[in-house]
């Protein structure tokens, strides 16, 4: 593989891969000289069922442009599958160098309504395995003291969104596993960032449209393709992206952006001490003007995707 490429002689893992965002983003790493491992079990978007053939179809593609990738239809949300995944590149190509953590599934349901079953479902695929994929790649990274990891993220936990608990939650969750994993293996030159994707696929086409607000957002939605979205996974990928670690990047069509992380933005001193009453009093009349408001990412990315 001509060294032109920027991915040349990596292996790449990116689950969820048979459709949608995962597969245009293995597609694109392929184009830049990666071996893939394709993983996706083909389930439907809520997670139900199994099906091979879209990651061997993606796979197909990929060879049929003459790059190198193989299946996997493991499970990202147990421990035991998703090290089946690793060994997947480990067996194939001899190496691990990046995982892309895409693997999703939608139960949504408003929170009061929201079963035990919905809540786990959601947070096995998106939190945990983000954390197992990640695990069981880690001791590979140390190893040969470099790799990268690129978590797939959303606004509708970074800013909120109706309907989406379990969702938010999860995807806040890897967030926060994506910066400790940064934290944890910088020493082994090791890096991990985040990207919230917008981008027309069977995930968003779950989205409730049950007001002319909610279809207006979603018909901005449709103008944006998942393939705009493996560029930069495909640049933090690459030696390129060496400077990027622990950030969360969002890409909305032909945008990318920088997004903020927590950080105190404003304060009150009180040399006595507090009480509940000076709380009352004091305290939150002061920090007023700073509160959040109860935005959705739809009114914090309001304009028509450019």
């Amino acid at each position: 593989m001509s060294s032109s490429f920027m991915l040349a002689g990596k292996v790449v893992v990116v689950t969820g891969a048979g459709g949608g965002i995962g597969r245009d983003i293995a597609l694109a790493m392929a184009r830049e000289g990666a071996r893939v491992v394709v993983n996706d079990i083909g389930a439907s978007v809520a997670g139900e069922g199994v099906d091979a053939g879209p990651a061997q179809a993606v796979v197909n593609e990929i060879r049929a442009a003459g790059g190198e990738a193989v299946a996997s239809t493991d499970s990202v949300s147990q421990a035991l599958s998703a090290q089946h995944i690793i060994t997947a590149a480990l067996d194939s190509f001899g190496r691990i160098d990046c995982v892309v953590n895409n693997a999703g599934i939608l139960r949504d349901r408003f929170f009061h309504k929201m079963g035990d079953d919905e809540w786990d479902a959601v947070i096995k695929v998106h939190l945990y395995g983000a954390y197992h994929v990640s695990r069981a790649a880690a001791p590979h990274f140390k190893a040969q003291e470099s790799g990268n990891y690129i978590h797939m993220t959303s606004t509708s936990g970074l800013i909120g969104n109706f309907g989406q608990a379990n969702y938010s939650a999860a995807k806040l969750g890897v967030v926060a596993l994506s910066k400790s994993i940064a934290l944890d293996m910088l020493k082994f030159n090791v890096r991990s960032n985040c990207i919230a994707p917008f981008a027309w696929s069977r995930m968003i086409g779950a989205i409730p449209t049950d007001t002319p607000e909610e279809q207006a957002r979603v018909n901005r939605i449709k103008q944006m393709t998942p393939a705009k979205i493996a560029p930069l996974a495909v640049c933090l990928a690459s030696e390129a992206g060496r400077d990027a670690n622990g950030q969360i990047f969002a890409v909305r069509n032909n945008e990318i952006f920088l997004i903020s992380q927590p950080r105190p933005i404003r304060s009150v001193h009180r040399s006595e001490g507090w009480t509940p009453q000076a709380v009352a009093s004091h305290a939150l009349p002061a920090l007023k003007a700073s509160f959040f408001a109860l935005d959705r990412s739809g009114d914090v990315f309001s304009w028509d995707p450019i």
